[in-house]
């Protein structure tokens, strides 16, 4: 079998896709990497890269395939109800109007279920929701809210009938509700930090990360929310001594600012 030049590729990503492959855990990138390139029908990462700068349907399965794609709205519901009622309870006492950003945004299911509970229980919005994604072509399938059913399963019967229209065996979201959020490309390990956030967002991609990676992450996370301000993570993506990064822990995955 052909040993693979891992080095090579994740320096030749870097340079010609801006992707850091460097920081994410070892042992599940290698596996993706070696699913996805013999799907291209290449036998060394050489000639994978290759495929990837002449084919841009190729690089569009490359970047889909390592930039996980996986969401629904309202995800791990328990947790999100938990997250509405924080929301909507206390954080909307403390502050006249507020700052969301959903990091990893994905399809955009997170930041339009946010858009959903703001509109619920019309809360006040700063500015629109701020949505990122290191992916582009995830950004403009999230920018037509167009879903399948399968990822409104945790929607709501009255919210799916309220902001969704059924179209062709799809459901088509309320621009409403779309008109709330801002879609921008982001990385979350190579790129600056918006701040004065009063929420963020950042739910099932710490990871794939490495210990190192995810820290700077939390770290740099905590000094974008203001002071009163919720961190939300995943469902698996506990923080050991939230302290260090001026947090408190308030609920399951439910991190408060405290300094």
């Amino acid at each position: 079998m052909t040993t693979l030049n891992y080095e090579f590729f994740y320096t030749w990503v870097q340079s010609n896709l801006n992707i850091q492959l460097g920081a994410y855990k070892e042992k599940q990138l290698q596996r993706r990497i070696q699913t996805i390139m013999r799907q291209a029908g290449a036998e060394t990462l050489e000639e994978y890269s290759e495929l990837i700068g002449g084919s841009l349907s190729v690089k569009k399965q490359f970047l889909d395939y390592i930039t996980i794609n996986v969401t629904e709205f309202f995800r791990n519901k328990d947790l999100f109800d938990n997250f509405e009622h924080l929301l909507t309870t206390d954080l909307s006492k403390k502050f006249e109007s507020i700052s969301i950003w959903s990091a990893a945004c994905s399809i955009g299911a997170e930041p339009y279920s946010l858009a959903m509970i703001v509109d619920r229980h019309d809360l006040p919005l700063k500015r629109n929701i701020l949505a990122t994604d290191i992916d582009e072509t995830i950004l403009a399938k999230a920018r037509t809210g167009i879903f399948k059913d399968q990822d409104l399963k945790n929607v709501s019967i009255i919210d799916k009938s309220t902001y969704f229209k059924e179209v062709d065996r799809t459901f088509v979201l309320d621009e409403k509700i779309k008109n709330k959020v801002d879609f921008k490309k982001h990385d979350l390990i190579l790129d600056t930090y918006q701040k004065h956030f009063h929420v963020i967002v950042c739910r099932n991609v710490t990871i794939y990360f490495k210990n190192e990676i995810k820290e700077e992450i939390y770290k740099r996370m905590g000094q974008s929310l203001v002071k009163g301000g919720l961190l939300f993570t995943g469902a698996t993506e506990t923080i050991y001594q939230p302290e260090q990064y001026g947090l408190r822990k308030v609920a399951s995955f439910i991190y408060e600012k405290i300094e």
